[in-house]
């Protein structure tokens, strides 16, 4: 697995789980940053820049305080193990993370206070991390 570039994207992000048959809340995917939204039979899941909770409706299960590393892309189909490389240097590091694939490439959010031990432990990985 070649090492990657990774990019540490300002401000902090939440993740929220609506009803499956939630509507997508309006002017959401407007939103500047990385917004998210997958359904599936079970349930609609957001991940967007904390400060658009607001948008979300009154009930919905949201977990803010994480941070967003992205991958330098875009990245070809034919690649492996790139995620499962940043997973397992995270769990090595007992980091907890919410991982999510855009067509160009990988996306990996991790808890506000873990992100120091991220960042060295996907250092340490022989990755290199941008954050500034």
């Amino acid at each position: 697995m070649k090492r990657v570039e990774i990019d540490l994207r300002p401000g902090e992000y939440a993740v929220a789980r609506l009803a499956a048959d939630a509507e997508v809340p309006p002017g959401l995917l407007g939103a500047s940053g990385l917004v998210s939204v997958t359904r599936t039979p079970d349930e609609l899941s957001v991940v967007c820049p904390a400060e658009h909770l607001g948008a979300l409706p009154a009930g919905a299960r949201t977990s803010d305080g994480w941070r967003l590393l992205t991958v330098r892309g875009p990245l070809e189909f034919t690649l492996t193990g790139i995620m499962a490389a940043l997973s397992a240097a995270l769990a090595a590091a007992g980091v907890t993370l919410f991982a999510l694939s855009t067509f160009d490439t990988d996306h990996v959010l991790v808890r506000s206070a873990d992100l120091d031990r991220a960042v060295r432990a996907l250092r340490d990985g022989g990755h290199q991390v941008h954050t500034g």
